[in-house]
């Protein structure tokens, strides 16, 4: 009899051994595939955004968030799939809340941040801003964090949360940008002439704006330094000619000053030497 009943409950083990086997094999199953048709599907999703001729801002954030939710109704999908009901964990999700919230808080305050980003459009993909303590070109703006790319080609991730509420300075929006200079000539030299070598410089080069109301160039004797009289000296280009032009200048200013004899003063030292006997 005891024979008999070790026989049939080792056959039952094996029976709902085999049961559980099934079930996790399913569910693994479900879990591959599952993961690859949400790959599949963001694929998709951005291909129709770019038939429709959604920003490019938008298209990586909602291609990720379709996928994510994707993945992770397939996730409860293989934990009913081995028998375990989902509503089952309800009283431990409950419990664990505010546990798990407190430790995604920087994820969710990410997540946020980049709707934020996306509703308010302080910048777009392609843009060059400022913020964080980095400059770049926004490459790409994701569901948790905004990606850019350094004009030394160094790729910086940073937090969507953090960027959207710090200061940030977006140099692209704007299609003009004025550029500042401060050409100082001795005390010795002809101011007027000086200014006049000045405009001429500015004339020359083809990137300046000159014949635009209010964005005419701005040249005055901005101050009597210690060694210097310096003159302060402001121009409009395209925002996409900014450095360009204060490189140029700089060195095209320096030719003409030594063609026109005029003096750039720099720092130096006097050394008196005493002799005593």
């Amino acid at each position: 009899m005891n024979t008999l009943i070790a026989a049939f409950d080792m056959s039952a083990l094996a029976a709902q051994g085999a049961d559980w086997g099934v079930r996790i094999l399913l569910a693994l199953v479900t879990l591959v595939v599952g993961w690859k048709v949400a790959g599949w599907f963001g694929i998709i999703v951005g291909k129709q955004l770019d038939k429709k001729g959604v920003d490019a801002t938008v298209k990586p954030f909602v291609c990720t968030l379709v996928s994510t939710l994707i993945k992770v109704g397939v996730a409860v999908s293989a934990v009913e799939t081995v028998g375990i009901q989902a509503t089952s964990f309800a009283a431990i999700f409950a419990a664990m809340g505010l546990a798990v919230g407190m430790a995604l808080s920087g994820t969710l305050q990410n997540f946020a941040g980049g709707v934020m980003l996306l509703i308010f459009r302080p910048f777009k993909v392609g843009d060059v801003i400022e913020t964080q303590g980095y400059t770049g070109c926004v490459k790409e703006i994701q569901i948790f964090q905004t990606i850019m790319l350094t004009p030394d080609n160094k790729m910086i991730h940073l937090p969507n949360g953090k960027v959207s509420n710090d200061s940030m300075v977006n140099y692209s929006t704007m299609p003009e940008r004025r550029v500042d200079f401060s050409f100082g000539i001795g005390y010795g030299d002809d101011i007027d002439q000086a200014r006049e070598v000045l405009k001429s410089v500015i004339a020359e080069h083809s990137a300046i704006i000159t014949d635009q109301d209010g964005r005419e160039p701005f040249i005055v004797v901005g101050e009597l330094a210690d060694s210097s009289v310096n003159f302060t000296v402001r121009v409009w280009v395209e925002a996409a000619d900014y450095w360009a032009v204060n490189f140029s200048m700089i060195e095209n200013v320096k030719k003409a000053f030594d063609k026109a004899g005029i003096s750039i003063p720099f720092p130096q030292q006097d050394v008196h030497m005493h002799q005593v006997s």
